[in-house]
């Protein structure tokens, strides 16, 4: 009898071992929360961009032309009858005047050879501008990705603060009527703090819109999942300020000047060709009737650039300026770029030090206050009024620390997002 009273409570014992086990498997296998990395969001939004799609395409439509660069015209073909008689007794007849002739001619006009490599340096330096627009293409979609990102993570960051105070002002409420009950608080307590709950309610629907927004930003760059966690940051500063001086060369604006000007001085090469003039060979078949006999010719023709100074010198100057203003934009440029590189790092130094001070005593002395005028209201030494004014000074280092960060990762992504790679 003892043996067989133990056995079914082994197999109770074993049954519930056995469910215990299916259970924490089956909480290893539930579906996990799906999560969005930057960097994958960087990826898609590459790959799905409609502005990607075209820059490439327009590489390839640059590609296909340049292949058709510095190759000879089209040869031309030409039919005529030559020296008809409409007058005199030998008028309307092909055949009886020796001087009619049926004309067959072939022609092909033959530009010089400088002219001819200008248009092949020309159509290559214009397949590398349009690479260097594709760089600075993805260069801007990581900079507007990541200020979608970092305004839709500080969105998230602010509703913590406010659920975190809605659940402290909902403590507030429960335990105020018994206070009142008691005498230890008075009855319009009850309506400041009401009153605190309505202004957070509004800041969080604020803040709803704010992430409606902020998401909509994101699905512009990676479609359904900006619905997703975001998981990741774009980073910390990944180059020094002092590198990013050295390598603005590399900026992405001015990553398209060398193939602008490439560009140019193909142009102004083929200009200078044209003072050489270009020339053409003809070689034409005349057909006659059968007693006169057939002719062949054959013809050379040479362009004659005699007015150079009117013609060719002035769409050479034309060029030559163009490659002149080109230089010239660029050394602006760079200097507005190293300028705003000073005005950043000024920025971000500025901005780091704020966070600090704000993260080790101001959010901290926020805290203490309200503490301390919540001890103070309780123990009946102060009134709810303090205790209010407090916490919404805590909401304010807050809502500034997170302000503060926003701005200081916009600069950093800003900055990680000048060099064109």
């Amino acid at each position: 009898m003892a043996a067989s009273s133990r056995a079914p409570q082994r197999t109770r014992t074993l049954h519930l071992g056995t469910l215990g086990a299916f259970l924490a498997v089956a909480g290893t296998l539930s579906p996990p929360v799906h999560a969005l990395g930057f960097t994958e969001a960087l990826e898609l939004a590459e790959q799905q961009s409609p502005r990607i799609t075209a820059q490439r395409l327009q590489i390839d439509a640059a590609g296909s032309t340049q292949k058709a660069a510095g190759t000879l015209p089209d040869p031309k073909l030409s039919l005529g009858i030559e020296n008809f008689p409409v007058t005199g007794m030998d008028r309307g007849s092909l055949s009886r005047e020796s001087m009619t002739m049926q004309r067959l001619a072939l022609m092909q006009e033959v530009p010089n050879r400088a002219k001819r490599d200008a248009q092949i340096a020309g159509a290559q330096a214009k397949v590398e501008r349009e690479r260097a627009t594709l760089a600075v293409q993805r260069v801007q979609i990581r900079q507007e990705l990541s200020q979608a990102w970092i305004l839709a993570q500080a969105i998230e960051q602010r509703d913590l603060v406010i659920t975190d105070l809605l659940a402290e002002n909902q403590r507030l409420q429960d335990s105020l009527p018994s206070r009142i009950a008691g005498g230890t608080a008075q009855a319009n307590d009850l309506l400041a703090a009401r009153q605190e709950a309505l202004a957070l309610s509004d800041r969080r629907d604020d803040l709803r819109r704010d992430r409606a927004k902020a998401r909509a930003m994101l699905r512009r760059w990676v479609g359904s999942r900006s619905d997703e966690v975001l998981q990741g940051t774009p980073g910390p500063l990944s180059r020094p300020v002092e590198e990013l001086r050295a390598q603005v060369q590399r900026h992405a604006e001015l990553a398209q000047y060398p193939a602008m000007q490439a560009m140019a001085a193909a142009e102004s090469l083929e200009a200078q060709a044209q003072t050489r003039g270009d020339w053409s060979w003809e070689v034409a078949y005349s057909r006659r009737a059968r007693r006169w006999g057939d002719m062949v010719s054959f013809q050379v023709t040479f362009d004659l650039p005699w007015q150079q100074e009117r013609r060719q010198g002035p769409q050479i100057k034309a060029k030559q300026l163009e490659l002149q203003r080109l230089e010239a934009e660029q050394e602006d440029v760079t200097r507005r770029r190293l300028q705003e590189l000073d005005d950043s790092a000024a920025e971000l130094a500025a901005l780091q030090s704020q966070i600090e001070r704000l993260q080790s005593a101001g959010i901290g002395l926020a805290q203490g206050r309200a503490q301390l005028a919540l001890s103070n209201y309780q123990a009946a030494k102060g009134d709810l009024s303090a205790v209010l004014g407090a916490r919404a000074q805590v909401l304010e280092a807050q809502w500034r620390l997170i302000d503060l960060q926003v701005q200081r990762d916009a600069v950093t992504a800003r900055l990680n997002s000048l060099i064109a790679d």
